[in-house]
């Protein structure tokens, strides 16, 4: 139930290609049967498509995951300390517990296939503009691999810190073959540029077969900017920008879903509040995220494992508000199911599990998940702007419509007379709750340096308040390590602080 992708170092660059079957049939139907040389590709419209198509499958690079309940996307949940591991895996144990190092097979999966993606994006930049084709359709093109690429390098600065920044195709006696560290700002600069070359390239404001739309290049351009107003770059000018383009996706393009199943059913991929996912099928690429995030050991669904790998804490589960829907029974989460094989009987779990990625289709199926990832969806996009217009004028009756359009759906009073300060710290328990388990919160702690201390409801400096499991962070675990295997392959690169 997992899809791995070949790995390669940054050291191993050399005209990386995947040419991977179709991650969605509606937009990845295209299959290479050629022996791809550099010499006989990048001739056609139709070559230059494929090779695009082949990046993205590189998206599912967070959720592979292994046998011990092992994957990134869990990795960046447990980091935040609102998640414990019920499964086998030594490695979650010690990331909950901010004692594991730099051989975490995670880290350098990530790293690994962040910079495969790279390698194509770069050469498909490159040899794209000499293909004869339609100018809308290049263009279009183009886009969609600013935006893959911009994807890419965010991550790899936010976890890595000081990153390689390689713009360009990787040859044996290029300089970039064994690169050094590039400052973190000027990665961030590049992320940037990327995106706003995107933003200007003719995209359509939506998608439904999931390719790169505006409103993904807005909303990720959003919280690129939200990011580097805050911490370590404290552009504090950024935060008008993010606000600015965060309410370039607020017109209506994307709605909020009326239902929380239609966040991960099958029926209402790439649509709604959707506005970015990975995408998987069956017979193509499979989706191990429902079978890692049910109960240990309890047969819920039709699964091989059912591996208990990342489950919230009670603590985090608690400091919903008394009334609000997500915290009912089959909304977010969900404490019982019917006994697979005999649904007359119920299984009481002892602990409140993620409804959020559990997966009817396939857990009442044959056990076979393509439900896609969300990386994207329209509450953040409302989110950053509430948050980020607050900061430029405080709290505005649009900033509060904004959040209070998720707490309606939520079924909770709406919020009104916050102080700047007050509306702040709102805001972020809104993006809490609502986003809980997206890959949010690890990075929302790095740029505030604050963390959501569930006991009392506020929150507290990151580095002196304790989560619910007692453990509080350290510096150190603001930053991922720089995989070891790459620091012995290239010596240039140098370890980050604390590891």
């Amino acid at each position: 139930m997992k899809f791995n992708i070949k790995k390669y170092g940054v050291g191993s660059l050399i005209l990386i290609l995947m040419f991977t079957a179709s991650s969605c049939k509606k937009y990845l139907d295209e299959k290479d049967n050629s022996n791809f040389v550099k010499t006989n590709y990048f001739k056609t419209p139709a070559q230059a498509q494929t090779f695009v198509n082949g990046i993205y499958p590189q998206l599912h690079l967070f959720q592979n995951g292994d046998a011990y309940g092992e994957a990134p996307f869990i990795t960046l949940e447990l980091f935040s300390g609102h998640a414990t591991s019920l499964g086998q895996s030594v490695n979650n144990g010690n990331v909950i517990n901010q004692r594991t190092d730099a051989v975490n097979p995670g880290f350098e999966d990530v790293w690994k296939n962040s910079y495969n993606a790279i390698a194509n994006a770069n050469l498909a930049l490159e040899q794209i503009p000499n293909v004869t084709m339609d100018d809308v359709t290049k263009k279009k093109l183009l886009g969609e691999v600013y935006f893959l690429r911009a994807f890419f390098y965010y991550h790899l600065v936010r976890l890595y810190g000081d990153v390689p920044l390689i713009t360009k195709s990787v040859t044996v006696d290029s300089p970039d073959l064994y690169p050094t560290r590039t400052d973190y700002k000027q990665v961030y600069d590049q992320v940037i540029s990327d995106l706003l070359a995107a933003e200007a390239s003719g995209l359509p404001a939506s998608d439904p077969a999931g390719r790169v739309s505006l409103g993904a290049v807005r909303t990720l351009l959003a919280s690129v900017y939200l990011t580097t107003a805050g911490f370590p770059m404290q552009k504090t000018a950024n935060y008008a920008l993010a606000a600015a383009e965060a309410q370039k996706v607020l017109d209506g393009t994307y709605t909020l879903f009326t239902d929380y199943a239609f966040l991960h059913d099958n029926t209402h991929k790439n649509q709604g509040e959707l506005i970015f996912q990975g995408q998987y099928l069956v017979g193509v690429a499979t989706n191990a995220i429902t079978q890692l995030t049910v109960p240990f050991n309890l047969p819920v669904g039709a699964y091989g494992d059912h591996l208990g790998a990342m489950i919230p804490t009670n603590g985090f589960f608690a400091s919903y508000e008394a009334g609000d829907l997500r915290a009912q029974e089959r909304q977010f989460y969900f404490s019982s199911y019917p006994q697979f094989g005999d649904p007359s009987k119920t299984i009481v779990f002892g602990e409140h599990c993620l409804y959020k990625f559990f997966h009817v289709e396939s857990a009442t199926g044959n056990g076979i998940c393509d439900e896609n990832w969300t990386f994207l969806r329209l509450p953040e996009a409302m989110l950053i702007y509430a948050e980020a217009s607050n900061e430029v004028n405080g709290p505005t009756a649009d900033a509060y419509a904004q959040v209070n359009a998720i707490r309606t759906r939520a079924h909770l009073a709406p919020l009104s007379g916050l102080s700047k300060d007050q509306f702040r710290e709102a805001i972020w328990r809104e993006r809490y709750h609502e986003l809980a388990y997206e890959n949010k919160a690890y990075f929302d702690i790095q740029r505030t340096h604050m963390v959501y201390n569930v006991a009392n409801n506020t929150f507290g400096d990151a580095f002196s308040t304790a989560n619910e499991q007692g453990v509080t962070m350290k510096q150190q675990y603001l930053l991922w390590p720089v995989p070891q295997r790459e620091i012995s392959t290239n010596k240039k690169l140098t370890q980050n602080t604390g590891w």
